[in-house]
């Protein structure tokens, strides 16, 4: 990117940088990053990542083109100190990590976990419908998204495809249809009058079907000879098994199931007066999976291995949207399992080994959090009011919706501090109730200390969010710094380790307050 020049000669990088003297009115430009280049990698990955299906595809394409070695977890292991390894479960989660040169058993593990999946609608496992003459598709809706921001978008559908192979085989295959087959119409506000006084509160059943096609436009392109039936086309119809087929180069009969997600096919974009926007969907959680996987391919070169005495990784969940109870989400066994044979693999037999992994071992959960909203500035709580731009955001609760603790927020802060990377902090106000995480599951699940956090971001579970530029580079550092530095900072402070005073005299003479 060429940098615009001012009339002194300096480019707007440059200024950018430079920190100006601190008023009440006064922004401090010294944290803010100018270069858009890593905002448009992160919209490339989320743009061909409709599905948590193609995000991990995406990320296992990344991956594998920077040295990473798929390994099955149906197999036995080899693992070797500075092997850099990856797996996918449902092949809708994916674990990343690399083993230090100088691992040794029991040493810990530090890592980032995010999610793949997002708020959409998915196809019932009986599609096919058809009323007043139009051919619709039958969905439901996944986890708590915007619904009212799903109507007048251009949708079609993504997600993978059971295909029979003519020698009876089967073939597990992702699929997207890039046109707009799809369509929720608002209705016309001369029907809907009460709009205007009652809101727009759609019916999840009535309002959300999309319509695929007219039935008598559907009768006029189905073929003299519909050929053979099959219990997908029952299910599913022939318009849109047809139109699945042609992009997969099979027959609609040799589709055997499906599992698709609508989508909305307009690209994200950057934008905004000064290019510091990100506009797409699925921020949440696209944009962490994004830095978090960037950050490890980035921080594990062989030879940033060579000092390093644990294991750096990620996980990328599925199902956090629907509360991660499932074999492939946070609630289920991966991660455990991950550090189990990790652990006991280059343990040698030792005792302990996965117990002592464990509790040296910290988890960053890396999750959207949430702008503060200019039109909705009341919503945040005073002192806490995260910014674009400002870098991520550490997220606290008292009542454990958020892992963070003292210790752990004093850490991944002192990552940053150390680099000159900004951060913020989040607090929901006292009189709203708070989301949650993978971190508190993961953290009650593994004994593991944890920090939850997150890049800002507006419109949450819109079908179209919003994010600053700067902060995805922020992220990106941040994540990288943790995986470079944290062994050497975690290794100067002991919480557990540190016996208290001794006591002088006997254990009579200590006071106990007025005891009755």
């Amino acid at each position: 990117m060429v940098s615009k020049k001012t009339k002194r000669g300096e480019s707007r990088s440059q200024i950018l940088k430079k920190p100006k003297a601190s008023t009440d009115d006064s922004v401090d430009t010294s944290k803010y990053v100018a270069d858009p280049s890593e905002a448009q990698r992160m919209l490339n990955f989320i743009n061909e990542s409709w599905t948590a299906y193609h995000a991990v595809e995406e990320a296992a394409k990344r991956l594998e083109a920077a040295g990473f070695q798929l390994i099955r977890e149906r197999d036995a292991w080899n693992l070797q100190p500075g092997g850099r390894y990856y797996f996918t479960r449902n092949q809708s989660t994916i674990v990343a990590f690399a083993v230090g040169e100088k691992y040794k058993p029991g040493n810990g593990f530090y890592m980032v976990g995010a999610h793949t999946d997002s708020p959409c609608l998915k196809l019932k496992p009986i599609s096919k419908y058809e009323k007043s003459k139009h051919t619709m598709v039958n969905v439901e809706t996944y986890g708590g998204g915007l619904w009212t921001t799903w109507f007048d978008r251009d949708l079609s559908v993504a997600g993978r495809v059971l295909v029979k192979q003519s020698d009876g085989s089967l073939s597990h295959r992702l699929v997207k249809v890039d046109e707009p087959i799809l369509r929720i119409p608002m209705l016309a506000i001369h029907l809907n009058r009460e709009i205007a006084t009652s809101g727009f509160n759609p019916n999840a059943q009535q309002h959300l079907t999309p319509v695929l096609a007219t039935a008598v436009k559907d009768a006029c392109n189905a073929p003299s000879n519909e050929g053979k039936s099959s219990a997908s086309g029952e299910r599913h119809g022939t318009t849109l098994l047809k139109i699945l087929a042609t992009k997969l180069g099979c027959a609609p009969e040799d589709i055997l199931d499906l599992e698709l997600n609508v989508c909305d096919v307009q690209p994200g974009t950057i934008g905004g007066a000064h290019g510091e926007f990100v506009f797409v969907g699925r921020l949440d959680n696209l944009a962490m999976s994004y830095c978090s996987l960037t950050a490890l391919i980035g921080s594990t070169a062989p030879e940033m291995l060579e000092e390093e005495e644990g294991v750096r990784a990620i996980a990328l969940f599925d199902h956090e949207e629907v509360g991660s109870s499932s074999a492939q989400g946070a609630g289920g066994p991966v991660m455990l399992d991950t550090i189990q044979r990790v652990a006991t693999t280059l343990g040698g037999g030792e005792e302990g080994v996965v117990i002592r992994a464990l509790q040296r071992s910290f988890l960053v959960s890396a999750d959207m959090a949430h702008s503060l909203h200019p039109n909705y500035s009341d919503r945040h709580d005073p002192q806490h009011q995260p910014k674009f731009h400002e870098g991520i955001v550490i997220k606290h609760n008292a009542n454990q919706r958020y892992a963070t603790n003292a210790v752990s927020a004093g850490l991944f802060r002192e990552v940053a501090a150390r680099r000159g990377i900004p951060v913020q902090e989040f607090a929901i106000r006292s009189d709203l109730a708070c989301g949650s995480t993978i971190g508190p599951i993961l953290a009650s699940g593994m004994g593991v200390r944890t920090v939850d956090v997150g890049a800002p971001q507006l419109a949450m579970h819109s079908i179209r969010e919003m994010m600053g530029v700067d902060d995805v580079s922020h992220c990106v550092n941040h994540f990288k710094a943790f995986f470079q530095d944290f062994s050497k900072l975690d290794a100067s402070l002991d919480v557990d380790g540190i016996a208290p005073p001794k006591i002088q005299g006997t254990i009579d003479d200590v006071p106990c307050g007025n005891i009755a």
